[in-house]
């Protein structure tokens, strides 16, 4: 008697993780910018040769730039779930910028800012596509901090003559200033510190 052997399954599985290889992508971004970071370093760091890496994600900055998207969807995200709280103006302004430097001082590793401001600024320069993210994800956050200025001025949280729109290019100015100072090595301490006085000033001193 003949037995039938298990059909085998059509297209052959994948032998990799994509976000997880994403992420060691990114991250391999994130530590030495786009330039410095060659096709090697990328297949060091996700484990995949070269092409298969063409196969999964295009080649270098086609995966660069879906990084920074990525990157962008989730801070939007973060964003987002920090300011549709219910809670005071100056508690939601301290937990986003505390939210910010636990990725930018991350525990157990290297202070590394703020992935897209770190490597797409250089970048920006010569490509526009690269400069067009960029400036939509930081348009994204000052849009978001002025709605949540304005909802705060309308609720009373601010002073009647505060300006949200000057008040959320403050805030935004903050949040750069955090990002290339973890990246230059400021310590947490003098950064919270930071992060206390501007959230005071854009609270009106009733914060921080």
């Amino acid at each position: 008697m003949v037995q039938n052997k298990p059909a085998r399954p059509r297209g052959r599985p994948r032998a990799y993780d994509a976000d997880q290889a994403l992420a060691r992508a990114r991250d391999a971004f994130w530590q030495a910018g786009f330039s410095a970071t060659s096709l090697d370093d990328l297949s060091a760091a996700t484990g995949m040769n070269r092409p298969s890496l063409y196969a999964a994600f295009g080649d270098k900055q086609r995966l660069y730039l879906e990084l920074l998207r990525r990157y962008t969807a989730a801070s939007d995200q973060a964003i987002a779930r920090e300011f549709e709280r219910d809670q005071p103006l100056a508690k939601a302004l301290t937990r986003f910028y505390q939210l910010a430097l636990s990725m930018y001082l991350p525990q157990g590793g290297p202070a590394r800012g703020c992935f897209l401001i770190g490597t797409a600024l250089t970048e920006a320069v010569d490509d526009p596509q690269v400069r067009e993210q960029l400036g939509a994800s930081l348009d994204g956050f000052r849009r978001a901090l002025e709605l949540r200025l304005k909802r705060a001025h309308d609720e009373g949280e601010l002073d009647r003559d505060a300006d949200p729109v000057a008040l959320a290019e403050i805030g935004s100015a903050v949040l750069h200033s955090l990002a290339v100072r973890a990246r230059a090595g400021d310590s947490r301490t003098a950064l919270n510190t930071l992060v206390k006085s501007a959230v005071r000033l854009i609270c009106g001193g009733k914060g921080g």
